[in-house]
């Protein structure tokens, strides 16, 4: 009797034993697979892709509706929105690497190109630039970049197109009244943008834009969204971009008032009666941009990266863009590329530059860009830009 006793408390102990190393090695793998999601580094983590690919669904969900707003019938919509200076791009350095710079967007002309890339920079950054545009328009921007830790990075930035006086002309003054005016355009953006891991950053702009032609004002506000995904091989990253999500625009002023006679047939009206002209309704220069970028050598001193980009403006037919930076110890780069590709009828076409960085204190570096793009039978665009880090 008291062997069964003994055996039955053996085989207790034994199921009892066999239990608990079971339950000890389902909590090893248990923690094993939850070490195994949270790592960024691991080959399986998929983390970092849910908010990319959500990004790209609504991106390329987007993509068919602004195809057949920038064409119909046929024909594109060349010339039909409002505020056209907004796609005028910013930065020397994207625009002597062709404008193919949504998937690279690693300094401040991130404000324009894709906010999301202000996650990732380092230190506050400052770039103010100038372009001597066509028909003797200036075009410039400053824009200002502030990492705050454990928040995020603000910025803020400004954009400014503006012409000399003209002469007003009338039918019967064609040499001009005596009077003058001037045409101008404004926006006024601020920016946030954040990291959600350690290689996937959004982020966002708001836009008061506005323009002015003599006495008459449209204004309106808009946004930006942006992501960007890098990679650990070779540098390679993905970004996207929409430009200019907004209100339309409509020109209204003391410009748009006239005086009419609502009954010229009655003898006695009054013929002088105060009336507003009624405009049309325009909308934003909507765009979708989405690029990709890689260091093809990433051997020190020297650095070779090529990018491209797709563009889908609502307002023109689709086009690449694509171009090449070579660094040497990121004190000189020399930059080319070429615009619009595949696009009829365009002007644009090769660019190229040069940059100088320069580390003045340990925490301060001083940059110069300049760019030149082709217009083709219109005049060439130089543009210089300074950045300061800090």
């Amino acid at each position: 009797m008291r062997d069964r006793l003994a055996f039955s408390k053996g085989v207790r102990e034994k199921e009892g034993k066999g239990e608990r190393d079971f339950c000890e090695r389902e909590k090893g793998r248990k923690g094993e697979r939850g070490i195994k999601n949270i790592s960024p580094s691991h080959p399986l983590t998929l983390s970092p892709f849910r908010p990319l690919a959500l990004s790209l669904i609504l991106l390329l969900a987007l993509l068919p509706s602004m195809t057949a707003r920038a064409q119909f019938g046929g024909l594109t919509k060349t010339g039909m929105s409002a505020a056209t200076f907004l796609s005028i791009e910013v930065g020397p350095r994207a625009k002597a690497m062709g404008g193919a710079f949504t998937g690279r967007a690693d300094d401040a002309s991130a404000l324009y190109w894709n906010p999301s890339g202000l996650a990732h920079l380092q230190n506050n950054t400052l770039i103010a630039s100038h372009a001597e545009w066509l028909a003797d328009i200036n075009f410039d921007f400053i824009g200002i970049a502030l990492p705050v830790e454990g928040f995020g990075t603000l910025g803020a930035s400004i954009t400014s197109l503006t012409m000399p006086e003209m002469r007003v002309r009338t039918v019967l003054q064609p040499e001009g009244t005596g009077e003058l005016f001037n045409a101008s355009d404004l926006a006024i953006g601020l920016s946030y943008a954040r990291a959600l891991t350690g290689r996937f950053a959004i982020g966002a702009n708001f836009k008061y834009i506005r323009q002015k032609i003599y006495n008459s004002t449209a204004q309106t506000i808009a946004f930006d969204f942006g992501g960007l995904f890098r990679s650990e091989f070779r540098g390679l990253s993905f970004g996207m971009s929409i430009s200019n999500f907004g209100g339309d625009m409509k020109l209204d002023g003391t410009d748009t008032q006239v005086e009419v006679d609502i009954s010229p047939n009655e003898f006695g009206n009054n013929d002088r009666v105060f009336a507003n002209l009624e405009t049309e309704d325009f909308q934003l220069p909507l765009t979708l941009r989405m690029g990709i970028a890689m260091d093809l050598i990433q051997t020190m001193p020297n650095r070779l990266t090529v990018a491209v980009d797709g563009v889908v403006p609502n307002d023109n037919a689709q086009y690449l863009n694509v171009g090449a930076e070579y660094a040497f110890r990121d004190l000189l780069a020399l930059r080319a590329g070429y615009r619009t590709l595949f696009l009829e009828d365009s002007e644009e076409g090769l660019t190229l530059g040069v940059g100088f960085h320069y580390e003045l204190f340990a925490n301060t570096a001083l940059g110069v860009d300049y760019s030149f793009t082709d217009f083709g039978i219109l005049e060439n665009v130089h543009e210089v830009a300074l950045i300061i880090a800090f």
